[in-house]
Order: C-alpha cells, then structure tokens, then sequence
C-alpha cells in the first residue's frame, strides 16, 4: 500500500520507504495538521543532508538539533520540544532497537506488546500507541494476534477515525470529518456539564 499522509509526493515515500521516519511522523502528530507531522521527517532529511538517519539524529547535539528543527519553516508548532523529543526517541531507536523502528514490532507475538513498546517511547501514550497499532495492522501488514483489540476503536475496520484509516483524499476528509463531529461533541458535552 502506498502512504497517503502528506500530499507530497517525496514526503509520503520517505514515510513508506521508512519505518524510522513514518515513526517519527507519529511522534509529531499533535498540535498541527497531520500533513505537518508526517511532512517533518522528509524536512529534516532535507536539512540533514537528505538522509533520515536516526543515528545521526541521536548523536548530534541537541541544541543543534533543536536549531536545524526551528529553522523556518520549522517542523511544527513546538519545534524546540518536538525536536528534543524526536531526538529521545532517534536515541532509544539507537540504543534499543538496532536504530530500526521495525524492532519494536517486527518480533512481537501479539498487537498488546507492539501497543506497550510503542507506550515506552518519548511522546506515546495510550491513544498514540494504539493508533500507530491500527496504522500498522491496516497499512503495514503487521497483525499480530489481538492487533485490532490493542489498537481500541482506531482498529476497526470501515471507520474513519486516525491516520490509520487514511489511503487517499476521500479517506483523509472523511478523517477531518470525523475529528471535527468528535471535538463539537466534546465541546457541547463541556457546555453543558
């Protein structure tokens, strides 16, 4: 399946070509539009001499870092603490996993464990985990027993809900749609409580 996350071209093979990056195009997804956060990896390959390394990320310094991801365009709304969480996770890819994000699932025998390794990653919660679980099992062919149970609503099938279910353009304005009916009924339930 070829990722549709970005609307750029170069940005969205990077994602398929890139376990690492389409990782850390997770990692950036708050706050700012999806196609911000999984444009940042292409942005930072740019500027780091085209490659996505993740070991090159962890062992340059971190106001360095920091500097090449608030550069402008910076990477995201937050660029100082996005790009120093980036940086944690590039170092724990490094130090935990062989500098491969593939590690962290490529072994695990049921969806809970990719879920729980995803939960230990600078920047994942429960909600993020189990929606890179749901990217995974949908996109990726990673599904592992209980994969669709670990990745909650975000692992049903016909829903559109996350980046998980996101293929093309109709697939990515049914997304906003859903986001946008989700955060009205919060905001009346907010209303009226």
């Amino acid at each position: 399946m070829t990722t549709y996350l970005t609307g750029e071209p170069d940005a969205d093979a990077l994602l398929d070509a890139d376990p690492n990056a389409l990782l850390i195009g997770m990692v950036l997804d708050q706050q700012v539009p999806m196609e911000k956060a999984f444009g940042g990896p292409a942005v930072i390959a740019e500027r780091m001499d085209g490659r996505f390394d993740v070991a090159a990320i962890a062992a340059t310094d971190e106001d360095v870092f920091v500097a090449l991801c608030s550069a402008k365009p910076a990477i995201h709304r937050f660029p100082a603490s996005m790009g120093k969480r980036i940086r944690r996770t590039c170092r724990v890819l490094v130090d935990d996993y062989d500098g491969h994000a593939e590690n962290i699932w490529s072994g695990a025998a049921t969806g809970t464990e990719i879920r729980t390794a995803l939960m230990a990653l600078p920047g994942f919660g429960p909600e993020k985990a189990a929606i890179f679980t749901a990217l995974l099992g949908k996109q990726r062919g990673v599904t592992p027993s209980g994969w669709r149970e670990a990745a909650g609503p975000y692992g049903e099938q016909g829903v559109f809900r996350s980046v998980a279910d996101i293929v093309d353009e109709d697939s990515l304005r049914r997304v906003r749609e859903t986001k946008k009916a989700v955060k009205a009924a919060k905001k009346a339930a907010t209303r009226s409580a």
